[in-house]
């Protein structure tokens, strides 16, 4: 299956990251990250993922590989495949490009990405597992707040409960 121009336009490929980054740096934009599994994208993704955008002039969303989502979640998930949550990603206005990583932490993708700014969830705090890579680059973290009702595991206990 071919994939949709729009993800061709904005997918970063691991191998072709720091080629890209380089690029982006020479522009002298700044370079917003945010990562995670986005499986069941929902209301809650799509507002961090917004406000991330707000951080800088460039947003890249990096995205747990399948093999790393049940390494780190359960082995019944993604519900998602990547490609398809890569997809979804990439057709958000506000998302300038997509890329993916195999690890269950993003701490080796940040090091080589060297974000001016990284954005998590506020439930993670100011020492998540990401901080001191991103602080010994130079970047900074930037918080949001979750929205309590909208959460995968959330939509999965209501659906569960609706059937």
């Amino acid at each position: 299956m071919n994939s949709p121009p729009w993800l061709q336009k904005k997918l970063i490929k691991p191998e072709q990251l720091e080629n890209k980054i380089l690029e982006l740096r020479k522009t002298g934009k700044t370079l917003a990250t945010l990562n995670g599994s986005f499986d069941l994208l929902h209301a809650g993704h799509l507002y961090m993922i917004h406000q991330a955008s707000l951080q800088a002039d460039v947003l890249l969303v990096a995205l747990n590989s399948d093999a790393s989502i049940k390494q780190y979640k359960s082995i019944r998930r993604p519900i998602i495949p990547l490609m398809y949550r890569l997809e979804m990603m990439a057709a958000l206005e506000f998302v300038d490009y997509v890329t993916w990583f195999e690890e269950t932490t993003p701490c080796a993708l940040l090091a080589k990405i060297r974000p001016d700014v990284h954005v998590n969830g506020i439930e993670y705090g100011e020492n998540c597992v990401e901080a001191d890579v991103v602080r010994s680059c130079g970047g900074r973290l930037h918080l949001v707040d979750r929205i309590a009702t909208l959460s995968t595991t959330a939509v999965i206990e209501k659906v569960r409960t609706c059937g």
